[in-house]
Formats: structure tokens, C-alpha cells, sequence
């Protein structure tokens, strides 16, 4: 598939980026899902306190909204490094795990509910 292409072209420029500058040594598997929750966290930041309608408006502000993107960018990095470093196909897991979830939450019952699956089901 042509997103399973892009998806990995961006894994070979995160790795490469990487090759290049010798930074494998500071790559493992611990050290990058460490990096993926603090980047995470660096985007949650940028929304904590606000509203919804101010979580919004950040994205029309261009400074803002490209801070937004940067830390997106973080964490797909992060993301792509892990899952190259594990040897992870990332298309594969997210088709697997929607399937599973497909099950966990079919339409008929999790349209337009917000509840965990296990909540739903205690029901």
C-alpha cells in the first residue's frame, strides 16, 4: 500500500538521520519509549488547563500551531526509532490492533459512547 511505503520512507529518514550522527548507541529500546513519553508529554503540556474552544484556537495561532506540529513530530520520531530498533511493522500492528478493537467496540454498541469496552460490558 502507498501509506505502508510513506510510513516507511519516514522510518529510513529517522534512521538514517540517526546512522549519521552515531546516536544507536543512545537508542535503546528503553531509552526511545522513554523519549516517546516525554514528547508525548511535551504535546500534552502545550493543552493542559485549557478548554476545548482554547485547545482550538491554538492551532489558528501559526507560532502556536507550529509548536504543535514539532511536538507531533517528536513523538513520531521517537515512534519510528522504536519500532525500527524493535523490528516492528507499524502498518501490521495498527491493522491488528484496530481489528481487535473493531471487536472490542463494535458500532452498534460504541456509537457516540465514550465507554471503555470492560465499563460497557459491566453494564
Amino acid at each position: 500500500m502507498a501509506d505502508d511505503k510513506r510510513l516507511a520512507e519516514l522510518q529510513m529518514l529517522a534512521d538514517q538521520f540517526c546512522q549519521d550522527r552515531d546516536w544507536d548507541q543512545f537508542h535503546g529500546l528503553k531509552d526511545l519509549a522513554i523519549g516517546l513519553s516525554t514528547e508525548s508529554n511535551e504535546l500534552l503540556q502545550m493543552f493542559r488547563f485549557k478548554t476545548d474552544e482554547e485547545s482550538s484556537a491554538l492551532l489558528s495561532q501559526s507560532e502556536r500551531r507550529e509548536a504543535i506540529e514539532d511536538e507531533l513530530a517528536d513523538v513520531l520520531f521517537f515512534l519510528l526509532r522504536f519500532s525500527s530498533r524493535a523490528n516492528v511493522d507499524l502498518s501490521q500492528a495498527f491493522r491488528r490492533k484496530l481489528a481487535k478493537n473493531a471487536l472490542k467496540y463494535p458500532v452498534d454498541l460504541a456509537r457516540g459512547s465514550n465507554l471503555k469496552y470492560s465499563e460497557r460490558d459491566q453494564k
